[in-house]
């Protein structure tokens, strides 16, 4: 084994607990460790909402940036869905924090468009220029769907498209795990009756 490998398996085997009181001790590499640890999940559900990649790293970035804070404050994370065998679940009171931020930028948005006129380029028959208008317009009507959703069925719905398990979704939208399976269904079920009405709209 190698000292990089060597020095990977202790990083990893570092609790996101511990880190999180080392930030509290003012060690910078520990945030980092949390960071690059979660990162890209939490950046994979922002953008998955809002549709943007920069969008999507401002709100990651500010999720981390809540977390950094909330570290200095020396109270835990929230209520008992936060807490685990292994102590406090920082994945999931980030995930939370993440679809908080998304959806609320995602509200904002549709707030906006609402007030705003549309303004799409003309296609002139060019046939690539009419799929990418008709790809915009359907991702414009997912967001504006997910808009009018209760906060925690957008975040069931994202939370399953990335592949996260049922005890998962659970941990993050404060939920039973036997009940995620009957919410994702009527989550799913509400989705397409908004996204059909905007479409026929």
């Amino acid at each position: 084994m190698t000292l990089s490998e060597d020095i990977g398996d202790d990083v990893a085997a570092l609790t996101d607990d511990y880190l999180l009181e080392q930030i509290r001790q003012g060690d910078a590499t520990s945030f980092e460790t949390l960071f690059y640890r979660h990162y890209d999940r939490v950046y994979g559900l922002l953008f998955r909402l809002v549709g943007n990649r920069g969008e999507a790293e401002d709100l990651s970035q500010e999720a981390f940036l809540k977390l950094y804070r909330h570290a200095f404050t020396k109270r835990p994370l929230g209520k008992n869905l936060f807490k685990s065998e292994q102590g406090q679940n920082i994945s999931a009171w980030l995930y939370r924090v993440a679809t908080n931020l998304g959806y609320d930028a995602l509200r904002t948005r549709s707030r906006r468009q609402q007030r705003d006129t549309l303004l799409l380029p003309d296609p002139q028959g060019s046939p690539g220029a009419e799929k990418e208008v008709e790809r915009r317009e359907e991702q414009t009507a997912v967001r504006a769907a997910l808009a009018r959703l209760p906060q925690r069925q957008v975040q069931l719905l994202l939370l399953r498209q990335m592949d996260f398990t049922y005890a998962e979704c659970a941990a993050v939208c404060d939920v039973a795990p036997g009940s995620v399976g009957t919410l994702l269904a009527r989550a799913a079920r509400d989705f397409r009756k908004v996204y059909d009405e905007i479409v026929v709209d």
